[in-house]
């Protein structure tokens, strides 16, 4: 069919629906109300999918984070400063763009109620990007506090209350109680993982390893591409085993996703859940496309017997059904953004996300997909039967 023809198939589609509009007006409510429905659901189970994905990513770092650490069968460690620097020097080595040192310590902070040994986590500043930290007040470190004469400190939301929760942008000061007290300056609080958390702070590394105190066995982590974090984890084994003979190298993915894909049972049950709805809406439109060509065979026929070809008249019936269901896709489409996009829609389904994603475009193209999809579909059977028609039969009817 040439050019000139399928604009005039068009035009003569939205022709005939603007005559029944009357008679197909509640299928396409349907068809748009679906579509409706359809988006919403991809939508809110994409945020759902990536609540609990940002979730598990603080606990345990992004696809694919390696943690590569070391000790010895007789339970002792490397020298905590060789360690460090050949985690260092291995991180340059293999252009690693993200990583960061991690191990847990206690630190005696000097509070209200005097010295608490307090749990701290030392990091390097990268550890937020590769953790998703979620910060409520102030910010994370910056490479220049690792110059601090005053070491910088992020505390929780449980610390923050029990120092009475000042204004962090006022720079509140903190002492640890060593031989020789030392003052410390919160810089941001972060957000509690749980309810009833305990009090807990970050350091980063540099400045934990300035103050003097009691050395860790550290551990590095890294932000690999997922592609190549098998071979990667391999390769860094080899290497740290070369360099500390008789240490035991563990290098391995701990990310969620390391065992395949954890979603895939959601995203199975959005899809079937989405098909059931357009199905629904399928058949409804179908019923009423059947009916509206009952309806019109008598003109089907007169415009056979003025030399309308069976393919016009095929794709002419198809057409009005796709053009109209396109319209309520549209529409639908519409109306499930501005539902997921409503605060409290967001509050209840996402309301632990750190970076709140933006509607999802394949929604808005599964919505618009299924929809055309749809009216294809419904318009191919009475497109079939409209051919099949006979002129005679058709001007006497």
């Amino acid at each position: 069919m040439s050019l000139s023809g399928i604009v005039g198939t068009l035009v003569e589609a939205w022709a005939e629906l603007r005559i029944h509009k009357t008679r197909i007006l509640l299928a396409l409510i349907g068809v748009a109300l679906s579509v409706a429905a359809l988006t919403t659901v991809v939508g809110l189970g994409n945020m759902v999918r990536e609540s609990i994905a940002q979730g598990n990513e603080a606990e345990s770092g992004r696809p694919a984070t390696l943690s590569v650490s070391m000790y010895s069968v007789d339970g002792s460690t490397p020298d905590p400063a060789l360690a460090t620097a050949a985690y260092r020097e291995m991180t340059e080595r293999y252009a690693v763009e993200y990583s960061s040192m991690v191990y847990s310590t206690t630190v005696p902070f000097q509070l209200s109620n005097g010295v608490t040994q307090t749990q701290a986590t030392v990091v390097d500043a990268d550890y937020e990007v590769m953790r998703r930290v979620p910060m409520v007040q102030g910010t994370w470190f910056t490479a220049a506090d690792a110059q601090r004469l005053a070491p910088a400190v992020v505390i929780n939301e449980a610390f923050h209350a029990s120092l009475g929760s000042p204004d962090v942008s006022s720079h509140p000061m903190l002492t640890i109680s060593r031989d020789q007290e030392i003052s410390a300056v919160v810089v941001g609080v972060s957000r509690d993982r749980y309810d009833g958390e305990y009090p807990q702070a970050f350091m980063l590394s540099e400045a934990y390893d300035r103050l003097g105190m009691e050395p860790a066995n550290p551990s590095m982590e890294l932000w690999v591409p997922e592609e190549l974090s098998d071979s990667l984890a391999a390769v860094i084994s080899a290497d740290l085993t070369a360099q500390f003979p008789g240490m035991q190298v563990d290098a391995y993915r701990r990310d969620y996703a390391a065992f395949g894909d954890p979603f895939g049972g959601l995203q199975r049950a959005v899809g079937g859940i989405a098909g059931m709805v357009m199905l629904l809406g399928a058949v409804g439109l179908l019923n009423i496309s059947m009916v509206t060509v009952k309806y019109r065979v008598r003109e089907i026929g007169i415009r056979r017997s003025f030399g309308a070809t069976s393919g016009r008249i095929f794709f002419g019936v198809m057409l009005e059904s796709v053009v109209a269901t396109f319209v309520a896709g549209v529409l639908g489409v519409m109306a499930a953004v501005a539902v997921v996009k409503l605060p409290v829609v967001q509050q209840a389904v996402a309301s632990g996300l750190t970076e709140l994603p933006p509607f999802p475009l394949e929604a808005a193209l599964i919505g618009l997909g299924a929809a055309t999809a749809v009216g294809a579909l419904a318009g191919l059977v009475p497109a079939w039967v409209a051919v099949r028609v006979k002129v005679i039969d058709a001007i006497r009817y």
